[in-house]
C-alpha cells in the first residue's frame, strides 16, 4: 500500500516538474513584445561590438619601423618618399603623418593644427556607432522595467476582473511578463555596458598612440636636417 502511494506521489511530482519546466523560447513568448525589442537590441549591440572591435584593432596596428623610416626620409630631404610610404601604409597614424608632410614649408603651428584635425577625424571614425551601444546599454534596463510595470498592471487588472474567483493561473501571465522582461532588460543592459567600456578603452589607447606619434613628428621637424 505504502509503495503504491509513494509511486503515485513521485509520478505527481514528475508531472508537476514537467509542467513547470519552461524553455527559453517559452519564457520569451511570455515576455511579450518587449522581449522582441530587447532581442533586436541584443543583436544590434553584438554587431556593433564585433564590427568596431575589429576596426579599432586594425587601426591600432603599427609598423615599428614606420616613424624611423619617416625620420630617415625627412633627414635626407626625401619628403616625396615619406609621402609614398604614408600612402602605402593605410592606418590612422600614416594618414595623420601624411597630412603633416604635405604641410612642410608652412609654419609649425599650421602643421600641428592640420595633424590634430586629421587625428580628430580618425578618432571620430573609430567612435562610429559606439554611442548607439551606450544607448542600448542604458535603455535596455529601463525597457525591462517598463515591461515589469505593464505585467503588474495586467496582473492586477485580471485580479480585479476576476472578483472573488481569483486564481493563481489567472495572474501568472502578468507576473511572468513582469519578471522576464526585468531579467532580459538587465542582461542586455549589462552586456551592452561591458562591450561599450571595452570599446571606449581601446579608442582611448588609440588616441594616446595618435597623440604620441603627432608629438614625435613635430619633434622630428625641429631636428636639424642633414646636409
Amino acid at each position: 500500500m505504502i509503495p503504491g502511494i509513494l509511486l503515485q506521489a513521485a509520478t505527481a511530482v514528475e508531472g508537476e516538474a514537467s509542467e513547470i519546466s519552461l524553455s527559453i523560447l517559452d519564457l520569451a513568448i511570455k515576455g511579450g513584445w518587449i522581449i522582441a525589442i530587447l532581442a533586436v537590441f541584443s543583436i544590434i549591440a553584438v554587431y556593433i561590438f564585433i564590427e568596431r572591435y575589429f576596426v579599432i584593432s586594425r587601426a591600432s596596428k603599427e609598423d615599428k619601423n614606420f616613424m624611423n623610416n619617416i625620420r630617415d626620409f625627412i633627414h635626407n630631404g626625401r619628403v616625396d618618399s615619406a609621402l609614398s610610404l604614408c600612402k602605402n601604409n593605410s592606418s590612422p597614424i600614416s594618414r595623420m603623418i601624411e597630412k603633416g608632410l604635405s604641410r612642410i614649408g608652412k609654419p609649425l603651428s599650421d602643421i600641428n593644427a592640420a595633424i590634430e584635425n586629421v587625428g580628430k577625424l580618425e578618432v571620430s571614425r573609430m567612435e562610429k556607432n559606439i554611442a548607439g551601444l551606450a544607448t542600448i546599454a542604458g535603455a535596455s534596463p529601463m525597457l525591462g522595467f517598463l515591461g515589469t510595470v505593464i505585467g503588474m498592471i495586467k496582473a492586477f487588472y485580471d485580479m480585479s476582473m476576476a472578483g472573488n474567483n481569483v486564481d493563481i493561473a489567472l495572474l501568472s501571465g502578468g507576473i511572468y511578463q513582469a519578471m522576464i522582461t526585468t531579467v532580459a532588460g538587465l542582461i542586455v543592459g549589462i552586456i551592452g555596458y561591458i562591450c561599450y567600456n571595452i570599446l571606449v578603452a581601446r579608442v582611448e589607447k588609440l588616441v594616446f598612440k595618435l597623440e604620441a606619434r603627432a608629438t614625435d613628428f613635430m619633434d622630428l621637424l625641429h631636428e636639424p636636417v642633414q646636409e
